[in-house]
């Protein structure tokens, strides 16, 4: 079924004075917008999976399509060797005078997870209740196609832009950019912006928008468990000899204390504290926490009785946006139908931490190195290796172009965003910043927290998507006007 978005402006959104043409013509072109997405949904570039590199090319080359459909020059597809395209394209034709945007999302996408707990297939896309579901219609594909449509909806209103404007679309993110640092050395320089804009968040809630002023960092974390040479029979051996399955289960229990709360020395001595006017932010969005608590249950699926994990001293925002974490995520192990009785030799699993503002990456991966090594059970072998990493953002609200950005969604949600943290990592916004003298960034969402990012059934709501591409269209005209 064909989604069916807004063919009028919505009703909370209060076109800035003398952008009603902008407005309108974006909103008439919403149907191609959403089209053009589903087209890009229906590709699986899944970055992390070498059996779909041709998918990831296939979706910068449909990507570099509606770059161009949208009337930007220059659009290529930029590469080095051994890593998925990033496409870029540019408008540069405002003047010397004029700001320069840069403007960010990524093509690259998750993998499914469990297909068969999908309620529709993940690369076809299905519209239910207003909502467009499919692997990558939020993150990040919706933000490729806001920018679209507002770049669109200018040249076609007008024939030009207020101010310059530059797009990168990564084709890694969902792996760490870990060529990004090479990137930048290769391309950066072609890239230079006054100001960045990166639609790859999530809003406060439905109708709510969201701009974030703080990142979580990120590091991969493999750790092996040996206990044998090779496997031997469960009957002959067990209850004497030791297994890799039991000693890693011990082993990854020493993470948390009982409540959930890391319980790992020294990983979190250099978190940055919170001060007075950020815990007063917090507290606005969450009042008692209990009416948050019961919308964070419904939003991520608790099961009944299933209690919320953490450090009970510190509210759930400051856990979630504020605080690192240490999660296992996957393990080599046999699977149940496969399994023979057997004393399973050696385990592996991935443990994704979250890194804290104020977390240095390597002190806080060379605390859990200590951690794990220390606490091998029965003597049995650990080895620990850390892969990919980077460290929190977090910059202060305020400035022109934060102004800018508050004004452009108030018009287009009908109400002033809110301040928010963001649990999640975006490896790109540091280095990007830093390599264009500090640039100040501007991360705005398509997603809500109901969107299930990374998980099953993830979903678009159209109407706030149709808010996020009037948002964009609406900041190039207030960017111009403050000049960034």
């Amino acid at each position: 079924m064909t989604p069916q978005p807004l063919d009028t402006l919505p009703t909370a959104t209060r076109v800035p004075d003398g952008l009603d043409d902008v407005a309108q013509r974006l909103v008439a072109q919403l149907p191609q917008t959403v089209e053009w997405l589903r087209d890009l949904v229906e590709i699986p570039s899944v970055s992390v999976q070498p059996e779909h590199a041709d998918d990831c090319r296939r979706s910068a080359e449909r990507t570099a399509d509606r770059l161009r459909d949208a009337g930007l020059e220059d659009v290529e597809l930029l590469e080095l060797e051994g890593t998925h395209p990033y496409v870029t394209g540019s408008w540069l034709r405002a003047g010397e005078d004029a700001p320069t945007v840069l403007l960010y999302a990524h093509h690259d996408v998750q993998p499914v997870g469990t297909p068969d707990r999908w309620n529709s297939s993940p690369f076809e896309p299905t519209e239910r209740d207003g909502r467009l579901y499919g692997r990558g219609a939020a993150d990040d594909k919706a933000g490729i196609m806001a920018h679209v449509a507002a770049i669109r909806a200018w040249l076609d209103a007008r024939g030009s832009l207020p101010l310059n404007v530059k797009v990168v679309i990564e084709g890694e993110e969902e792996i760490g950019s870990p060529n990004l640092h090479r990137f930048l050395e290769t391309y950066g320089r072609r890239l230079q912006a006054d100001v960045i804009v990166l639609t790859d968040l999530t809003n406060w809630k439905i109708g709510w928008p969201g701009l974030t002023y703080a990142l979580r960092g990120m590091a991969d974390v493999y750790v092996t468990v040996r206990a044998l040479r090779q496997p031997v029979h469960s009957g002959m051996w067990g209850g004497v000899v030791p297994d890799a399955l039991t000693g890693m289960v011990r082993l990854l229990a020493t993470l948390h204390d009982d409540r959930g709360a890391l319980a790992v020395a020294g990983f979190e001595d250099d978190v940055r504290p919170l001060g007075d006017e950020e815990r007063a932010r917090l507290q606005a969005l969450e009042g008692d926490g209990e009416a948050l608590a019961a919308e964070f249950r419904d939003e991520v699926r608790m099961v009944p009785g299933a209690g919320f994990v953490g450090d009970e001293r510190r509210t759930i925002l400051e856990r979630l946006w504020m605080r690192p974490t240490i999660t296992p995520t996957g393990m080599d192990v046999p699977a149940t139908a496969a399994a023979s009785n057997t004393l399973l030799a050696e385990v592996t699993t991935k443990l994704s931490c979250r890194l804290a503002p104020g977390q240095d990456p390597d002190r806080a991966m060379e605390a859990l190195r200590h951690h794990l090594d220390s606490h091998a059970p029965w003597g049995l072998q650990v080895e620990v290796t850390v892969g990919e990493r980077n460290a929190a953002w977090v910059t202060e609200p305020g400035g022109p172009a934060w102004d800018a950005a508050v004004a452009a969604m108030t018009a287009a949600y009908g109400r002033e965003p809110a301040a928010m943290g963001c649990g999640g990592s975006i490896p790109f916004v540091e280095p990007f910043s830093d390599a264009f003298g500090g640039a100040p960034c501007l991360l705005v969402g398509v997603e809500d927290p109901g969107s299930n990012a990374h998980g099953e059934d993830e979903s678009l709501h159209l109407e706030d998507f149709a808010k996020a591409c009037l948002t964009e269209a609406f900041l190039f005209a207030g960017l111009a006007a403050g000049r960034a």
